[in-house]
């Protein structure tokens, strides 16, 4: 993803001094403490609100004391322009290309596949994700307050503000539901008749409407003069005393003892009417109080959230704001508790922006401002939305997952249609980006835009989820023939390398990475590029594997395992560097760049191990150290990747650099991942890493702390997942395993590793055995 620096500034307070001086002390912060982003003052910009979501419609919360925003929305508010289209004929000039790329001319081959291949950007713009808009609620009364205090409880999804005005105690929660498909808040004051409010519902002026009617305001509008999504929004306001009125597009509450508020939205996305969908879910809240409401919703989102606890050890800087202890890491804060906070809240976001029968998450999960997000708050599927999901599975949300797998598949139609016309190869592709409407064809700039490795890559995903779940039903029906037609797409687009005689991609890139040729000009495209290899080999052994769990295709696995065998490796090179575009050592442009693509085999894949492959161990350190000498991880998804690389390599103590690192310089004060600016998936990339460093399973093993750092010496966690569909219970302390308690849920044998040892356990459906740090059984559970 491009790279536009952008300086993010902190609110410092004279107490981030005391930081300094914290020591660890032997308890672990209360579990409330562990789930509870909280801060002095409302959010002053966007990166301070509070997210709150439930896959589809949600918010951000700024906590106003006289004037509260909801910044509104809902996931399938897309735009739509002009149709992106596949160059017409290009497959005619794949050979030419191909053959200047062998020969050395690679600024030849560049801007003959630019103008051959390439989709320019679009007369209208690209597509873009919006905002829904924004509920401005102006209260009166209350310009005199203090005792300000605003949290997002991340045990029950829900933002609250609370304060003290003239004598009287008032408190506001918000939350979305996903039971009931709407957001909910209340606002209460102690005293009655202290709640005195006008509502306004609007939108950043595209041509929207806005009509109130009794104790409704409906906001309705039509995306790209027609074109993109049509979609309405109501606002319906419910009052315990007090009176509600009308006053132009707004209502007005005057003296209630509280207020509620419920906020449903609907779209023709999905083909539905959107008024309909809004009578839908209006009626199904029609016979419900709040209290009901929100009982629904917590027990909704605790199935998901309650899966996974951890604690961790607290010092004395658990007990400031989030915001604060944030601001303190600038200055080498130790909170090893802050860990188990940010953990936490990436499980939260994902569970708030990805649930089943939902679109995935996209760039800021559902949460943008305005109407042109950066990178128009997309799908960029050469990293960033697989990030985004490689928390799902082992910290037990693989329902979560389940999204952006669907998503995959919705590539196929348009996928098919641009492996044939720019490659004339079988199967189905997409490149470096993609939207709501799934196009997949190259578009813009050669070292951005020709990378046909999309799908590959995505689809891949969908063998993590049945390595987990062994969901053989899935598998059949749905995740094998997605998979076989990325594959057969990489089987069509090898070819044999005239001088080497082995298989490679091409024309291909290293995601948005450049070069140096003779001459001193940069380019970008080769023929076989490590990450291109390295996908290739990890989705034909994943198509291989599912062929012969099903028990099928017989002939398409044994052509892969044909072509497995010619493929070329990935090369070390003479500095002791994996390289990055080809067998040519050739000269980076930015040897700080914030990919590191050619290091995709060892994560997420995990064809480098110190078992099989220890010299590409060594070697992936080693471009590690470069890349970060040279400046690179300096967004905060980069930070994120380099985390699990380092888990893999078991080092927990640079993990924790790195997760410190990120805090540090690439957190905005609501704990979002700053690339700069806001991203999801530096978020997702940590809370991952932090995964791995208690859990690893990739090596047919599972390994019991097999990176845990320094700084967090003791500490427990309950409900991860291991591959072959096992929870894993931990607890450990001085750096040591106490005990672990291992659940079978499909009945496969355990193999358990913690550092040198090694034992492997039979083990029936549901059974559980507890192991302490010997690997000693301890008996059924």
């Amino acid at each position: 993803m491009p790279y536009f620096p952008i300086k993010i500034k902190f609110k410092r307070r004279f107490i981030v001094l005391l930081f300094l001086f914290l020591i660890t002390t032997s308890v672990y912060a209360s579990y409330k403490d562990s789930l509870t982003l909280w801060y002095r003052q409302p959010a002053q910009i966007w990166d301070e609100a509070l997210p709150i979501g439930n896959g589809r419609l949600g918010a951000m919360v700024f906590g106003g004391v006289i004037t509260e925003r909801l910044q509104l929305n809902e996931e399938s508010i897309w735009s739509k322009g002009d149709e992106y289209k596949d160059k017409p004929g290009g497959y005619k000039y794949v050979k030419k290309i191909r053959s200047l790329l062998f020969q050395g001319k690679y600024l030849e081959a560049e801007t003959m596949a630019k103008e051959k291949l390439m989709t320019e950007r679009l007369p209208s713009g690209t597509n873009t994700y919006q905002t829904l808009g924004d509920l401005h609620i102006k209260f009166e009364g209350v310009d005199n307050y203090k005792n300000y205090y605003r949290d997002l409880d991340l045990n029950r999804a829900m933002a609250t503000t609370r304060f003290t005005s003239e004598n009287v105690q008032h408190q506001r929660t918000v939350f979305s539901t996903a039971k009931d498909q709407a957001i909910v808040m209340r606002a209460t004051a102690n005293r009655p008749g202290n709640i005195t409010a006008t509502l306004a519902l609007s939108r950043p002026g595209e041509g929207e409407t806005v009509t109130a009617n009794g104790n409704k305001i409906i906001l309705k509008h039509h995306l790209s003069d027609g074109n993109g999504v049509q979609f309405e929004a109501r606002v319906v306001v419910m009052t315990d005393g007090g009176t509600i009125t009308v006053e132009g597009q707004q209502l007005r509450v005057n003296r209630a003892n509280s207020i509620e508020i419920r906020i449903v939205a609907g779209t023709d996305y999905s083909q539905g009417n959107p008024a309909t969908i809004c009578d839908t879910y209006e009626q199904s809240l029609s016979g419900k109080n709040y209290q009901s409401i929100l009982k629904d919703h917590i027990t909704d989102y605790q199935r998901l959230f309650n899966r996974v606890s951890i604690e961790l050890p607290a010092t004395e800087a658990a007990k400031f704001a989030t915001d604060e202890r944030i601001a303190a890491q600038a200055n080498g804060a130790y909170d090893p508790s802050l860990a188990a906070l940010y953990f936490q809240f990436g499980r939260y976001l994902l569970i708030s922006s990805s649930r089943k029968g939902n679109l995935p998450a996209n760039l800021q999960g559902i949460w943008a401002d305005g109407l042109a997000p950066p990178w128009n708050s997309d799908y960029h599927i050469n990293i960033n939305i697989q990030m985004m999901y490689w928390p799902a599975e082992i910290t037990n949300l693989s329902e979560c997952h389940v999204p952006f797998l669907e998503f995959i598949g919705k590539l196929r139609e348009n996928g098919r249609k641009t492996a044939k016309e720019l490659y004339g190869a079988k199967g189905f592709t997409a490149h470096h980006t993609t939207d709501a409407w799934h196009f997949t064809t190259s578009l813009g700039l050669p070292k951005y835009g020709l990378w046909p490795m999309g799908a590959a890559w995505s689809a891949t995903h969908i063998w993590e989820h049945y390595l987990f779940t062994e969901d053989k039903t899935f598998l059949a029906n749905y995740g094998y023939p997605v998979m076989r037609e990325a594959a057969e797409f990489l089987s069509s687009f090898l070819v044999k390398h005239p001088g080497t005689g082995k298989l490679v991609t091409g024309p291909s890139m290293s995601p948005e990475n450049v070069f140096v040729v003779p001459g001193g000009a940069q380019a970008s495209i080769v023929m076989g590029p490590a990450m291109d290899l390295q996908i290739t080999k990890h989705l034909f052994e994943n198509v291989i594997s599912a062929s012969e769990v099903l028990n099928a295709d017989e002939a398409f696995r044994n052509k892969l395992k044909a072509q497995l065998a010619k493929l070329t490796p990935s090369m070390i090179g003479k500095d002791g560097l994996i390289l990055e575009w080809s067998s040519e050592e050739l000269k980076q442009a930015l040897p700080g760049h914030r990919h590191i693509s050619h290091l995709y085999g060892l994560y997420p894949a995990g064809e480098f191990n110190w078992n099989d492959t220890p010299e590409y161990m060594t070697a992936s350190e080693k471009v590690i150290k470069d890349r970060l000498s040279k400046g690179g991880g300096h967004t905060g998804w980069s930070r994120g990747w380099i985390m699990n690389f380092y888990a893999r390599l078991l080092d927990g103590d640079k993990v924790w650099d790195n997760l410190a690192d990120l805090w540090a310089k690439k957190t905005y004060p609501n704990l979002f991942d700053a690339h700069p600016p806001f991203q999801m998936d530096g978020n997702m990339g940590a809370t991952a890493a932090l995964a791995e460093v208690l859990l690893q399973s990739h090596a047919n093993e599972i390994n019991l702390l097999p990176a845990l750092p320094g700084a967090l010496p003791s500490g427990k966690i309950s409900g991860l997942v291991a591959r072959g569909g096992f929870i894993v219970d931990m607890e450990w302390d001085n750096n040591q395993l106490l005990k672990a308690t291992i659940t079978s849920q499909l009945g496969n044998n355990a193999r358990i590793r913690y550092g040198s040892k090694v034992v492997t356990f039979k083990m029936e459906k549901g059974e559980s055995i507890t192991l302490d740090k010997t690997l000693k059984h301890q008996g059924n559970e």
